[in-house]
């Protein structure tokens, strides 16, 4: 998949396209509708299937006090919106000046000149130029003057609309499984692991911890099932993907402050993952992130919180010596 920057490194005579564009956040089901779409028109008419997105979010730029977290990082947004099938994505930089395009002008400059357009695919409550000025009958009247077509989809999954925000509320309730159900896979962060206190180490369940700055919407403290994924490693290497416990909060057990993010892969102690880019995906949320009152009683916990794990990810249960967990 091709990917711009900048109107400016888009081939000439790149064209035809079949194009949309949005915000893309998470890349959900709703998202894979419309891009579906996109890429089985382009095939037909032996076109471009391209998308326009924009970074960073335009509330970011126009009401940042209204901006939601993004549920992904560009980087990772860009590797789903490539699994698409798409052919191109132009990554528009999103600027108050960008913002006083008009509407034609929006369609002009985006998606006649220097794509050549004859289709353009969008939901249907799409808006954009100033001031969200232009809808669904703009884009037909401006399509009909430009010489190409508008289709327009309605709402997809299970009689609702998949949303972003949706999505947000439910990473930020614990429940993502639902979020994975809405994004058609699972929610993950991702970052650098860096050293923590250790202290899953010395009870013997070392942990890989996420950098602070680790990309992805965090969800709700607690633990969860779920997968260490190794990004620097092929994607068909058997250690790439490994089966982990995921803690997410502050260790109230033992009074710490920093909330962090932390994964304990099953029945491996001897992994050095320091220093190496990681995603943590989260299938299944096991409970709150409690207090005990005693390290047995806690690691009495952590070993039904990995038996748990085993069974949400459909993994064979360990012999009584081999439970582990993450604190």
């Amino acid at each position: 998949m091709l990917r711009w920057t900048d109107l400016s490194q888009i081939p000439p005579g790149f064209g035809p396209c079949v194009l949309t564009l949005g915000n893309f956040d998470g890349v959900h089901r709703g998202h894979r509708a419309v891009l579906t779409t996109v890429v089985g028109l382009a095939r037909e008419r032996s076109a471009h299937a391209v998308a326009i997105t924009f970074d960073p979010h335009p509330l970011a730029v126009l009401h940042p006090e209204r901006a939601p977290e993004p549920i992904t990082d560009l980087a990772h947004r860009l590797e789903l919106l490539e699994s698409t099938g798409l052919d191109g994505v132009l990554v528009q930089p999103f600027s108050r000046e960008f913002a006083q395009l008009s509407p034609e002008e929006f369609v002009k400059q985006y998606f006649v000149e220097p794509f050549g357009a004859c289709v353009v695919v969008v939901g249907k409550d799409t808006r954009f130029g100033v001031h969200n000025s232009g809808d669904v009958d703009t884009l037909r009247e401006l399509g009909a003057q430009l010489g190409f077509e508008v289709v327009v989809l309605g709402d997809v999954g299970d009689g609702h609309r998949w949303s972003s925000t949706q999505v947000r509320s439910s990473i930020a309730a614990g429940d993502v499984e639902h979020a994975a159900d809405v994004l058609g896979g699972l929610h993950r962060v991702a970052g650098v692991v860096v050293h923590g206190a250790h202290r899953g180490r010395e009870l013997g369940f070392p942990t890989a911890n996420l950098a602070g700055d680790s990309a992805g919407l965090v969800p709700a403290d607690g633990v969860y099932a779920g997968w260490l994924v190794r990004l620097d490693r092929p994607a068909d290497e058997p250690e790439r993907r490994l089966p982990a416990a995921i803690s997410v909060g502050t260790n109230p057990t033992f009074d710490d402050v920093e909330r962090t993010v932390e994964a304990y892969v099953l029945d491996r102690t001897d992994l050095d993952l320091y220093d190496e880019r990681v995603a943590i995906e989260f299938a299944a949320r096991l409970r709150s992130n409690d207090r005990f009152e005693s390290i047995e009683s806690l690691l009495l916990q952590m070993a039904d919180d990995v038996e748990r794990t085993r069974t949400v990810l459909g993994l064979p249960r360990s012999g009584p010596s081999d439970s582990r967990a993450t604190p």
